[in-house]
């Protein structure tokens, strides 16, 4: 990876907990617990997913600075996910743990010296990834859930469309107009 594609990519990783949050703003809360289907991720479930990914990648990130050669853990996230109750778990406090572990891996990321980007690990898989790896896979992880989150409340809003408020104006435009001048001459 060149120095520009990694500075890109570490300023994409840097943003991606704000653009979580931004994305999270469009869905209203009520659907999170919302499933497509038994075996996808509601995006509550996504969040907490995220959480963790977040703490793994905090943990691995720092075995590749520091220990390179060593073997890292692997977790299967969807083990986790049936085991550690994400339904019970808060989302609020998952995007706090993003947010923070996401700021401290950032800030050092960005201040390493060029010859750490390649140091590399063993992984159970019985590959070696690079520093430079863990970044690639990393910048990218919240945007693919984020994508995610969009397509559960895009299938979502086809089965629940909005309701009308009890207050919400009638179609006429001029009905709206007449009754507000008739509501200011009695003023």
């Amino acid at each position: 990876m060149t120095r520009e594609d990694r500075r890109q990519k570490l300023e994409s990783y840097g943003r991606a907990p704000a653009q979580l949050a931004g994305a999270l703003r469009q869905f209203p809360k009520k659907m999170w617990l919302y499933k497509t289907s038994a075996e996808r991720w509601s995006i509550h479930e996504i969040i907490l997913h995220l959480a963790d990914n977040e703490a793994n990648a905090y943990i691995y990130c720092r075995r590749v600075i520091a220990e390179p050669g060593s073997r890292v853990l692997a977790y299967n996230p969807a083990l986790w996910a049936g085991s550690l109750g994400y339904f019970h778990q808060s989302t609020k406090e998952a995007l706090e743990i993003i947010k923070r572990l996401r700021r401290m891996t950032y800030q050092v990321l960005i201040s390493l010296p060029e010859t750490v980007w390649s140091h590399a690990v063993a992984c159970p898989e019985g590959c070696t990834t690079t520093l430079d790896d863990w970044l690639d896979r990393q910048e990218r992880q919240i945007p693919h859930h984020v994508d995610q989150m969009k397509e559960n409340f895009t299938i979502w809003a086809k089965t629940h469309p909005p309701r009308k408020s009890a207050s919400s104006p009638t179609k006429n435009p001029s009905a709206i107009g007449n009754h507000y001048l008739t509501l200011s001459a009695r003023t």
